[in-house]
């Protein structure tokens, strides 16, 4: 399933992003030689039964799918008959050129919206926007958000702000803010009245490389229950005698709000030397009954925790979610730009040191996230090709000079100074541009293989 599903992105995004050249190549009278979902091997060939005036232009699925090409007609690359000038690439004016290399990014991001649009319009199951407990002393902590708190509303002030149907949107949304301060009305569990809560202007520095603005406000997940699911044999939670389905209600006297709060609760108790016995007040099966834990102490990324070897938590509250046609459209064009400005805010950031160079995935994890999305549903795998989609037609407007923002680099200069780059400039920045592009790539995959655990 993985291994298919990657495929079919690959060839879904590729695709696309090549038939963008080719149709405004074709388009602007260039001559299309050969247009290639992969490289290397053809491994199919055809040619179309009703070619456009002056094309004759060889289709091929060739045996490396990790990219395409469309080859035109270019004296650059080859000798080119007299009568065939006028449709050569580099007989074309500087707009006609610069439209060609542009149109594959942006086939990317019409194909991002049209993909957004489709999941809006299918409709999809999301998570209810109520909030698990902040963490202990945080901007949410200090401004009075508590576990099952619902957020109804969201906005930059109290008179400006919209409604929230989801606990991914609200996350969407938080993550495109800043440092400044952020509203939220939020109806507390088993209150019918609401309340708008000022979640203070972070500082400085707050938002770190390896923080964003949802984490570093104090926000966590979903609220969930404080129950228990598998208990361990041999582990604390069976010793003490706990069951699954047992709610956990206090600990020493203080309120468990949230499954949050109670793994909190846990591990903090490994902090001393000793973990200590703790009350716990259980409803089991409408009873209240009071049970004795002592939690283990173990070691996590070189902290002393707390562990009971029990499941915490219950599936969070479920929502379904859909738009109409003009809503759709509308809500997928926001979001393919909100995508765009994110993905060259975090680009921005990998450049200035600002964020760490591990977030980099490469097509292992990428293989790894299309598996996983195409599990939970049509939805999920469409809104993956769609950030797939942006970030593909984002990346190749870099200005690097194998990619088509390289390219119209070069157009830049040449509209700047009335002529092309030199063919020894072209080439010393080709194989510069290639050997970036190559050191990223083996970067990436690096990181693809520390995430998964493949290194022993």
């Amino acid at each position: 399933m993985t291994l298919f599903a990657f495929l079919l992105a690959l060839g879904v995004l590729i695709t696309v992003h090549e038939w963008g050249h080719y149709r405004v190549a074709v388009a602007c009278g260039v001559k299309v030689l050969t247009f290639s979902i992969g490289f290397g091997k053809p491994l199919l060939r055809w040619k179309s039964r009703k070619p456009h005036a002056g094309q004759d232009t060889e289709f091929c699925i060739s045996l490396i799918p990790l990219g395409g090409y469309v080859k035109m007609l270019d004296e650059n690359e080859a000798d080119v008959a007299p009568q065939d000038l006028p449709m050569a690439f580099n007989r074309q004016p500087l707009w006609a050129r610069a439209a060609i290399v542009s149109a594959g990014p942006l086939a990317n991001l019409i194909l991002a919206v049209c993909l957004y649009a489709a999941t809006f319009w299918i409709g999809q199951y999301e998570t209810q926007a109520t909030l698990a407990s902040p963490v202990a002393g945080s901007v949410a902590d200090a401004a009075g958000l508590r576990g099952g708190d619902t957020v109804l509303r969201v906005g930059v002030s109290a008179e400006s702000m919209h409604e929230v149907v989801s606990l991914d949107a609200l996350r969407w949304w938080m993550l495109q803010q800043d440092a400044s301060p952020v509203y939220l009305e939020v109806q507390p569990q088993g209150r019918k009245t609401s309340q708008v809560l000022r979640l203070s202007e972070l500082s400085e520095n707050a938002v770190s490389k390896d923080s964003n603005p949802w984490q570093a406000r104090g926000l966590t997940g979903a609220w969930s229950r404080a129950v228990l699911g598998d208990v361990q044999l041999g582990m604390p939670a069976h010793a003490a005698g706990l069951l699954r389905h047992d709610e956990v209600l206090r600990i020493d006297g203080h309120p468990v709000s949230d499954a949050g709060m109670l793994r909190a609760m846990v591990r903090a108790s490994g902090q001393a030397h000793i973990p200590s016995l703790q009350i716990w007040d259980v409803l089991r099966d409408g009873r209240l009954i009071q049970i004795e834990v002592q939690p283990d102490q173990a070691k996590e990324n070189d902290q002393q925790i707390g562990r009971i070897g029990a499941q915490v938590g219950q599936p969070p509250v479920k929502v379904w979610v859909q738009y109409g046609f003009l809503d759709g459209i509308d809500k997928a064009t926001d979001q393919t730009w909100e995508v765009m400005v994110m993905t060259l805010d975090m680009l921005w950031r990998l450049v200035t040191g600002h964020a760490s160079l591990d977030n980099l995935s490469g097509p292992l994890s990428m293989a790894d996230y299309a598996g996983r999305s195409a599990s939970l549903g049509i939805g999920a795998y469409l809104s993956y090709l769609a950030l797939l989609s942006v970030s593909l037609g984002v990346f190749n407007l870099l200005p690097l000079p194998v990619l088509d923002g390289g390219h119209l680099l070069y157009y830049l200069y040449e509209a700047c100074t009335g002529r092309p780059p030199s063919s020894a400039w072209l080439e010393i920045t080709q194989r510069a541009g290639l050997a970036m592009l190559v050191a990223l790539m083996v970067f990436s995959l690096f990181n693809d293989v520390v995430r998964l655990g493949w290194l022993p």
